[in-house]
């Protein structure tokens, strides 16, 4: 009989509540026929109390307990039916952590008591062993803090600039960062990281998942991790381990300090979020959390058979977000991320699984209705990964109006196209000016392609001018992990060489792909560590890896700087010209009163494309005329946003190509911005004649101005 005193308390919200006098604990479970609190001491870990939560409001179990402060560990025993043929897997033997704890206590310990049957043996055989010594423990917490007047800094899409980067991984290594503040939350907004993103003109950090997440048993008994975050353990609660240490509530006010910073400096925070999927695998994982305490209300279950999972993710098992509670948290973890820690938008992994209805993707569904409908979350950056590997899965340009989504086919042509792939066609020219024919025909803008050459999953920037085949066989699973068409190149030699035309090559490829992806519309994402050259050596799933693949090397040779520098020019030149960052598609048309069309697409005999040169293969050779007065646009202030007038020359030929120049009044003359082929010139270059030769493999930014 526990001593505690407990009060009914309240079924709202969820959670364990600090009211500033005691404790309010609220759990749903629909099918549970009990529910205990368990209390731990924080010093042994040890279990000290179990109380059995009498009071239950709309499958809500609740109470109050005045007596209980901030520092707290707790979890809960849920009593049921242990049926896995009806989808229940009650066992009161294992200690469950609430889904709603914002802070972890403590985390687990790999053991076969964490299994609610008898590990090794069948999933419905029942297992009597405790857990309580090894369960991850949620910690009661004081969410107070003062923000001193931050303000989100709410930076227009057609502005937006996405940083993609891993907290541990990107400063673990710096020089510049104190070493305390390596590998954490305070390194991400460290004073040397601010000038880092300043120089890149970067405006949104995006950090792989940062809930707090275990590492698989399979991984950890073969010394490994799962270093990218993938595998959540709760959707509030910080992965602690990013703090200057593994204190839950340091992790906290350090995460708040650190998007503090980054907002003083006009830097927004996007988090990747994992709604998709939980770590408790399918029928063989662990119970640890959602699937002791309902099993059937929050994951997607065989119809045929409530034993098994159904698996939309490629990881065991998927969310079931068409649940109302499921739902409902999912939309409270959200806003607890908006309003408690001032995240500034998030990047959902696998977002179809959130859009599906039933088994097929709706993009009228309840999620989206509800993100659309809510007065906090309509307002952030929301971005999709349009895809999962259910039926029907691949829904690129299916997302609703305020959504933005990773465009992979703008990855895959650009790579083709500058690989001089035979598959390389007139696609390469939708995709470079927005891609309109995914996204204009919902009512969605050129910020709704989020345009990447590379990210953290595949190649690195560099592994892609120097690897044709992947090489994971550091990932422990015999090079079978990864994918196998990453459309790269290796410029004539597999991985590290010392010969200077190959080397020479591949920093010409660097420069076209970044250059490439500066100069395209839409909204650029560079993943953390191309600018700095940084290679896996040719891993391209390296989600396992917590070492030199992953951490970032600031130590930059010759070679290194060059390119870094070359990378800055080109955010430079995006930011200087807004014909580059249209909010609006282009049309091709002559506007009322214009002699001039907004885009034109040039042979390099100075002709426009034609239908039947559209359809030619390969095209690796063209000519982008944007026009500076044409970009019908108002900035804040209304006024009409009108620049210099650009042209693009991609040339992904092996030949030397002379292009013919556009023709303008004789007061105007072209000047050469930019040439990858000739990353050291540094000064505009007027030209006095009609024609431009651009170099193979090479790309020329060319400005029409004044000739005074």
């Amino acid at each position: 009989m526990s001593l505690l005193r407990y009060w009914p308390g309240r079924p709202y919200p969820l959670g364990a509540t600090w009211d500033g006098k005691g404790v309010n604990f609220a759990l749903f479970s629909e099918q549970a026929t009990a529910v205990d609190l368990c209390l731990f001491d924080s010093t042994s870990g040890h279990q000290t109390d179990c109380v059995r939560l009498k009071e239950c409001t709309d499958y809500v179990w609740h109470g109050y307990f005045p007596d209980l402060r901030p520092g707290q560990w707790y979890a809960y025993r849920v009593h049921g039916r242990y049926q896995p043929h009806t989808g229940d897997r009650f066992n009161p033997h294992k200690v469950l952590l609430d889904p709603y704890a914002c802070a972890i206590g403590r985390d687990l310990v790999w053991d076969d008591a964490l299994y609610g049957y008898e590990y090794g043996q069948s999933d419905t055989t029942y297992d009597t062993r405790d857990s309580a010594a090894v369960a991850p423990l949620g910690m009661v917490v004081d969410l107070s803090y003062d923000w001193r007047q931050d303000r989100p800094p709410r930076v227009p899409w057609h502005q937006t600039l996405i940083y993609e980067v891993h907290v541990r991984g990107l400063t673990l290594n710096h020089p510049d960062v104190p070493p305390v503040e390596r590998g954490t939350y305070l390194g991400v907004a460290s004073d040397a990281m601010i000038r880092h993103y300043k120089q890149l003109g970067v405006t949104a950090v995006e950090l792989l998942p940062v809930q707090h997440h275990i590492h698989e048993r399979r991984l950890v008994e073969q010394g490994l991790s799962n270093y990218w975050g993938y595998n959540p353990l709760s959707f509030f609660a910080l992965h602690r381990n990013y703090a200057s240490s593994p204190d839950a509530t340091l992790a906290i006010r350090e995460f708040r300090q650190m998007v503090q910073k980054l907002h003083a400096h006009g830097i927004e925070v996007i988090l990747d979020v994992v709604y998709n999927h939980t770590c408790e695998y399918d029928q063989t994982g662990p119970t640890v959390c959602w699937r002791g305490i309902d099993n059937s209300a929050y994951y997607r279950l065989n119809h045929q058979d409530q034993r098994l999972y159904v698996d939309y993710t490629g990881c065991g098992n998927t969310f079931r977000s068409t649940h109302p509670r499921s739902l409902q948290m999912i939309m409270d973890s959200l806003r607890y991320w908006v309003t408690q820690m001032h995240v500034d938008g998030f990047r959902f992994d696998l977002a179809t699984v959130l859009g599906r209805e039933g088994q097929e993707f709706d993009r009228n569904g309840a999620f989206l209705k509800m993100i659309h409908q809510d007065p906090v979350l309509s307002e952030v950056k929301l971005i999709a990964e349009p895809w999962d590997i259910g039926p029907n899965g691949y829904q690129s340009g299916n997302f609703p109006v305020r959504w933005s989504e990773w465009n992979d086919r703008y990855r895959d042509q650009v790579r083709r196209f500058w690989k001089a792939d035979p598959r390389s066609d007139g696609d390469i020219a939708t995709r470079l000016t927005g891609s309109s024919d995914l996204y204009q025909s919902g009512g969605r803008k050129t910020s709704a392609s989020i345009n990447y050459v590379t990210a953290h999953d595949g190649f690195s920037l560099q592994d892609l001018v120097s690897y044709n085949h992947k090489h994971n066989l550091a990932n422990a699973e015999n090079n079978r992990d990864g994918s196998d068409d990453e459309h790269s190149w290796n410029c004539g030699v597999e991985g590290p060489t010392d010969d200077p035309h190959v080397l020479e090559l591949r920093e010409r490829q660097k420069r076209n792909f970044i250059a490439t992806l500066l100069f395209s519309q839409g909204v650029p994402m560079l993943a953390g560590g191309d600018e700095l050259s940084h290679t896996r050596l040719g891993n391209n799933n390296a989600y396992c890896q917590d070492n030199s693949l992953n951490h970032l090397n600031w130590n930059l040779n010759d070679r290194q700087k060059a390119f870094f520098d070359f990378v800055l020019r080109c955010t430079e030149i995006r930011r200087q010209y807004p014909v580059l960052r249209r909010q609006k598609f282009f049309t091709g048309q002559l506007a009322d009163g214009s002699d001039r069309r907004d885009i034109i697409f040039f042979r390099p005999d100075g002709r426009e494309m034609s239908q039947q040169d559209w359809m030619a293969h390969p095209i690796n050779r063209i000519g982008i005329l944007l026009e500076g007065s044409r970009i019908d646009e108002t900035d804040q202030t209304g006024e009409p946003v009108i620049g210099h007038t650009l042209l693009i020359l991609l040339n992904a030929d092996w030949q030397e190509t002379t292009f013919m120049l556009p023709p303008y009044s004789r007061t105007d003359c072209w000047e050469l911005l930019l040439s990858t082929s000739d990353p050291l010139t540094e000064l505009i270059h007027p030209i006095r004649v009609d024609t431009f030769k651009v170099c193979g493999r090479s790309l020329a930014l060319l400005r029409l101005s004044c000739d005074r």
